[in-house]
Formats: C-alpha cells, structure tokens, sequence
C-alpha cells in the first residue's frame, strides 16, 4: 500500500550569505519555496509503503537504508555554492514518524512538517544528524 505523502522542512534562522536546499537523489538540489532573512521552507513529497507496520519512506529525497531514512538538508558547497568556505549536510532522520502521522497526512491532505536551526553551536551552518527533531502534521 504505497501512497505519497507532502512534506515540510522549516530551517529558523539560516546562516547568511549560505545555501541551503534539499538534496533530490544523488546530485540534484531542491530550492526553498520561501525564504527570508528568518527561515527557509522546502516542501516535497516522498512515497510510503504502508504494507508493513512501520513507514517505509520511498523516493527521491529519502537517502539511506530502509531501516534508517533521512532528508539531507545541504549547505554551502554541497547545495551548489562552489566558492563557499561551508560544505555541510543536516541529516533529518525519518525514522520517528508514525504510521499514525502518514495516515492523518493524507486523510487530511495535511504536510508533515519539522524545523530546526540552521546554525550549528560553531556558528557555521548545521550539520550532521540533527538531534531532538519532531515530526507533526500541520496544514497546508
């Protein structure tokens, strides 16, 4: 049982004068479809396979294992920026949304939506497995 299902990533506070977008497969790049000097909001959509009890998450911008999906959220060099002193990813893991969440999703056509800070403690972009990400159903 395999549906497609919105998401949303929401970066507070992005490093200035840094790219940011969401790596699509293996070398392409997602834009924001809103930025400001505040945030930066990518939105996509991924594929799950409900057929088992949890969430397989499918496509494009789900890197990684089946037991381990993620979204990278790349910055500097790694989102195209070839002269940047930065070249990081934000590894957003997947594993935390419920089979509960992807149902309530696409009953509601509903996102599901996170965020986090785009600068890290260095004060360079955030990068690595982000810790303490919370995945819920918000709104179009």
């Amino acid at each position: 049982m395999k549906n497609q299902v919105k998401m949303r990533i929401v970066v507070s506070d992005p490093p200035a004068a840094v790219a940011m977008m969401v790596q699509d497969g293996k070398d392409k790049l997602l834009a924001a479809a809103k930025a400001s000097a505040t945030q930066l909001v990518f939105e996509f959509s991924v594929n799950v396979d409900l057929s088992s009890g949890s969430p397989n998450f499918l496509g494009k911008f789900a890197q990684g294992p089946k037991d381990a999906r993620f979204v990278y959220v790349n910055s500097g060099t790694y989102a195209g920026e070839h002269h940047s002193c930065w070249g990081r990813r934000a590894k957003l893991s997947l594993m935390s949304i419920t089979r509960e969440q992807v149902e309530q999703a696409i009953k509601e056509n509903s996102v599901i939506e996170t965020s986090f800070p785009g600068v890290g403690r260095d004060g360079g972009p955030t990068c690595a497995s982000v810790k303490g990400l919370e995945w819920r159903v918000a709104k179009k």
